[in-house]
């Protein structure tokens, strides 16, 4: 009685690992499941440097949906920026950007064996802008940003940090073989992740 107990147990917590990542066919939770999994994302800007303006000009960006664990996040990648860095700069003359987030910086893929550019090792591509957020919405922000990157709070002051959200207007979904899946602001939004 004690070993199917305890079979039953295994099983149970196996079920529940494998129901941890959302199934290909929700491609909206996947979006948000990823989202709210990364740290770190790759922001894509038209550059307004000289020599490479209007070229796409990537870069890494600390982002946060809300603070870490199972409850899932609001969706919404807040970021904490500078006037100083190139990238913002980018975005003052053309706010229109695009954020890429993968499974790839989390266990999930290492634990898999997934290469980063396997279909498996789920990515997400928003696309939308770059605005600040208002004084009702800084405190969330703040809270989602601080909860991860606890460092942020002592970065310099005369930077003249501020928070900023993408604001998404479309999302690709590469999650499984067959190519990409297109989920609409409004879909993903309505699921829990």
């Amino acid at each position: 009685k004690a070993r199917l107990l305890l079979l039953c147990a295994a099983s149970g917590l196996l079920l529940a690992a494998a129901a941890a990542i959302p199934l290909p066919e929700e491609a909206a939770r996947m979006a948000r499941y990823v989202l709210h999994s990364c740290d770190w994302g790759a922001l894509a800007t038209l550059s307004a440097q000289e020599g490479l303006r209007g070229r796409p000009f990537a870069n890494i960006f600390s982002l946060s949906d809300g603070p870490p664990g199972p409850c899932g996040g609001s969706g919404v990648p807040y970021l904490y920026l500078t006037d100083m860095e190139i990238s913002v700069q980018d975005l003052e003359v053309n706010s229109n950007a695009s954020l890429t987030v993968s499974l790839a910086q989390t266990p999930y893929c290492r634990k898999h064996r997934y290469d980063p550019q396997n279909p498996l090792c789920a990515h997400i591509i928003f696309v939308g802008s770059i605005v600040k957020v208002n004084d009702s919405e800084a405190d969330l922000a703040k809270k989602a940003l601080f909860s991860r990157h606890p460092e942020m709070e002592s970065w310099p002051k005369d930077h003249n940090w501020f928070f900023a959200k993408f604001n998404i207007t479309n999302i690709w979904v590469l999650d499984y073989f067959g190519g990409l899946k297109i989920v609409t602001p409004e879909e993903y939004y309505s699921v829990k992740p």
